[in-house]
């Protein structure tokens, strides 16, 4: 650890001094220790909800004031019936089996050393994040099960929603018998307590940003801290020449309508040449019912002549859009290969989805598309930690290195590996021409 950070008198740097002892002690807890707490956490919500939607109805009412968009709104929004959704995810996460001693791998060498890699808890975990107090529980539910501490840096906008949640949180995981320091609110609503955040180097072991893309890449191109990198969601779906039409216009639906606002909804329509003249008609009327603009290509707007659906002409803009909104791009293309190239160039490698009965489409589809989930026949909604068995999820990875798509418990995780022998020595070899001099 650095010397200006062991001595720095920093209300930030204070409470990620407070959380390396708090992970010092939660490593080694067993997992029912754990899971106690986490149950306790999740009555302690329920009990304490009122208190929470109180201080929310603050936050949203500053939002509507300032003229939030309804998308953000929602996404700050908690109601009693919300509250009780996150609290029975933190009972499944306490159901869930613990990572943390897990062996990787196991082997015992030929000298009679036993090698073992297992799981070990990153240490202190911090997130940032924006406008989406539920994630103040996930991220803490998963850092406690995982071993973790955690600093959670939310957004000013759900600063009175995150203190309520925190003060439970902190509360609950006492009364359990845990350090109350696992869990902390980082101090502070302006940027330069995430700029300190994202420079305490040595007491933070890893930061996970959860927001647009400005925030995303803010703390990914400033942090000094390493960084687990989510990203935006441009999710596509494709219809192919073989498609089940009135599937794929459920699972058009169910991905671009049921929840806007969120990472996993579907940003893109792409519908091979073949079947646009019987699905578009389908699709575009279904879309118009649920309150859909659609940002067609020359064949979409063609094909929205003389029906109810809105339709305006696409720019590059749209090909790349993480709407958020009632608003979906719309696109035919000539062949799966080209659905395929669309893809590649305007997304944001989240999840994509194709609706085929062609076992050969869907294996060609699924090869090619390079993002970290691909639905055959399957809404994009399915993207979330939940949906996958995690319990939660503490954000959607989408770089390759460490974690990859929805990151659950294990993700939280690092290695280490135990070496046992007995009075085991390592000979000297001889040196061979040209062999470099690392620990030989």
């Amino acid at each position: 650890m650095s010397s200006d950070l062991a001595t720095a008198d920093s209300p930030v740097l204070a409470v990620a001094r407070r959380a390396r002892e708090a992970a010092a002690a939660l490593a080694p807890l067993p997992r029912g220790v754990k899971d106690a707490a986490l149950r306790a956490v999740a009555d302690a919500l329920v009990a304490r909800a009122a208190e929470i939607t109180a201080a929310n109805a603050e936050d949203v009412e500053r939002a509507r004031a300032a003229g939030t968009a309804e998308s953000v709104i929602d996404r700050l929004t908690l109601t009693e019936e919300r509250i009780a959704a996150i609290a029975a995810d933190v009972r499944d996460v306490a159901g869930l089996p613990d990572p943390v001693g897990e062996v990787v791998r196991g082997y015992t060498l030929p000298n009679g050393l036993d090698v073992r890699q297992v799981r070990v808890p990153l240490g202190v975990v911090g997130i940032i994040y924006e406008a989406r107090p539920n994630v103040t529980v996930d991220a803490a539910a998963l850092c406690l099960k995982s071993g973790n501490a955690v600093l959670l840096r939310g957004s000013a906008s759900a600063y009175r929603s995150n203190t309520a949640l925190v003060a439970v949180l902190r509360d609950a995981v006492a009364a359990a018998g845990l350090p109350a320091d696992a869990v902390q609110l980082v101090p502070g609503e302006s940027r330069d307590s995430v700029r300190e955040l994202m420079r305490a180097r040595g007491l933070v072991d890893v930061l996970i940003p959860r927001g647009g893309a400005s925030l995303i890449r803010t703390v990914v191109e400033g942090s000094t801290v390493p960084v687990i990198e989510t990203g935006t969601g441009n999710c596509h779906v494709y219809v192919d020449a073989e498609a089940d039409l009135a599937m794929a216009v459920g699972i058009l639906l169910n991905s671009k309508a049921q929840r806007v606002s969120v990472c996993n909804a579907a940003e893109t329509l792409l519908v091979h040449q073949d079947v646009a003249d019987a699905f578009l008609p389908l699709a575009l009327a279904a879309l118009a019912e649920a309150g859909v603009t659609v940002h067609g290509d020359d064949a979409v707007l063609k094909a929205a002549e003389g029906t109810a659906a809105t339709v305006l002409p696409a720019t590059d803009e749209d090909w790349e859009a993480e709407y958020l909104s009632y608003d979906i791009a719309a696109a035919v293309v000539p062949s799966l290969d080209a659905a395929v190239a669309h893809i590649r160039r305007w997304t944001s490698g989240h999840t994509e989805a194709i609706v085929t009965t062609s076992q050969a489409a869907a294996r060609r589809f699924t090869r090619l598309v390079d993002s970290t989930t691909v639905a055959v026949n399957a809404s994009t909604r399915f993207t979330d930690g939940g949906e996958f068995g995690f319990g939660a999820e503490i954000g959607i990875s989408t770089q390759k290195l460490h974690a990859r798509g929805p990151m659950g418990l294990p993700e939280l995780t690092s290695t280490k590996y135990i070496v046992t022998g007995d009075g085991h020595v390592r000979g000297e070899a001889t040196p061979t021409v040209g062999a470099g001099a690392d620990a030989r």
